[in-house]
């Protein structure tokens, strides 16, 4: 069975370099060891995805934290993680989903919010001294064999991924969340610094009858920006459009993420021959049902493209209405066009005055010696913020990072 080596990544065995598991195909655990070091750095990246501030300085702990502890052992890297890679509460539900959904399995423990940090500190500390031997059946699973095999599954190509590899990306899509760029409102709310606030400081006052009281703040709430997705579902698009919708429907469940549950934060249109509007059908929790509902919404599903009058079309009706103003809208299209590109062109243009930032992922952009040639994505680039791939759950996790303001 595979084991897992220092950060150094040097391997056992046979003694052969190691290489990824894209460049070599390899199954795990057959003759060969995994890099903890990937591993790791996958895992902080998902966890950056949704909204942990998994930084290198954290990631540089949890190696150190893992060469003490047994990388081989599910509780040792769930607690090493936990302990430090989240530096809030709100981590603490994201990093138990991740964490479920990269290494497999249930939580190591009941949800975060009901687990005390004294209990903390106590199960971390036995976890270094408790033999091996009577260590929990779910703690002798090797988890970065198991991580190593979700980290490929991450990079691999929708168009190429099994029925089998599909339904695992469930698993995947459970931690994934799209969440716009923050916004300064001019809702202000009770803060430990800032503008003092002159109605709570009177109202302390005046509890107090009259005596002097320590001074009450307020600062500005940030608010995400909406988000507008716009899947092409044209023919072209056939091998990439279900599993771009369905991250589409987890964008809109995710925590915190809006949507369909609070009504205006994330919406969803798809595009081809007509645009639809489809946030009411994936407003259902499970995505079986929601994709069931869109099929039936969609009458242009593998039909021809036509980029530039279905921007057209957006920005009339719902541009006037406000959902693309100072919004992040994400196309998700491969740019083929069969109309005319300079329409295109045009609409782009409007749209980039309109929105707050214009992304265009493209599942195509992957592609060995690929080039934004055709002619629509050629009219449409240069109204296009950031040009990024869309063709992996791991493009799609930097998508979700560059939605976010990151840089891309």
């Amino acid at each position: 069975m595979s084991s897992v080596n220092g950060r150094d990544g040097s391997h056992g065995g046979d003694g052969r370099d190691g290489r990824s598991r894209g460049e070599g195909g390899d199954e795990v655990g057959q003759g060969r060891s995994v890099d903890a070091s990937a591993v790791v750095v996958g895992f902080a990246r998902a966890l950056r995805a949704a909204g942990v501030d998994a930084s290198p300085d954290r990631v540089q702990a949890f190696l150190g934290a893992l060469d003490v502890l047994d990388p081989g052992a599910r509780s040792d890297v769930y607690w090493a993680g936990r302990l430090t890679l989240c530096g809030s509460q709100d981590d603490l539900e994201r990093y138990e989903r991740v964490f479920a959904a990269y290494f497999g399995g249930r939580p190591c423990v009941a949800p975060a919010r009901s687990a005390p940090p004294p209990r903390t500190r106590t199960v971390l500390r036995g976890a270094g001294t408790v033999p091996r031997a009577a260590a929990r059946s779910e703690d002798a699973v090797p988890v970065a064999v198991l991580a190593d095999s979700t980290d490929v599954l991450r990079h691999r190509d929708f168009a190429e991924l099994t029925a089998a590899e599909r339904d695992q990306l469930r698993r995947l899509r459970a931690a994934f969340t799209l969440r716009g760029e923050a916004r300064r409102t001019a809702r202000r709310h009770p803060a430990r610094r800032g503008a003092v606030d002159p109605r709570r400081t009177v109202r302390e006052l005046l509890r107090g009858g009259g005596e002097p009281v320590r001074l009450r703040h307020r600062a500005r709430a940030d608010r995400p920006r909406r988000v507008v997705l716009l899947v092409d579902v044209s023919g072209s698009m056939g091998p990439y459009a279900d599993a771009l919708l369905r991250f589409a429907h987890a964008a809109l469940h995710g925590p915190r993420a809006g949507g369909a549950a609070r009504g205006t934060r994330t919406e969803v249109f798809t595009i081809g021959t007509r645009l639809t509007r489809v946030t009411r059908e994936l407003a259902h929790r499970d995505p079986d049902t929601a994709m069931a509902a869109l099929a039936a919404a969609v009458p242009d599903w593998r039909g021809g493209t036509r980029l530039g009058e279905m921007l057209r079309g957006f920005l009339d009706r719902w541009g006037r209405r406000g959902m693309a103003r100072g919004a992040v809208v994400v196309v998700l299209s491969d740019g083929w066009e069969r109309g005319d590109p300079a329409l295109l062109a045009e609409q782009m243009r409007r749209l980039h005055r309109l929105a707050h930032r214009v992304i265009w992922a493209n599942p195509r952009k992957a592609r060995p010696g690929y080039a934004p040639l055709a002619g629509g994505m050629a009219a449409a680039l240069p109204s296009v913020d950031a040009f990024v791939e869309g063709h992996s759950p791991a493009a799609l996790e930097r998508l979700a990072a560059v939605v976010r303001g990151a840089d891309s």
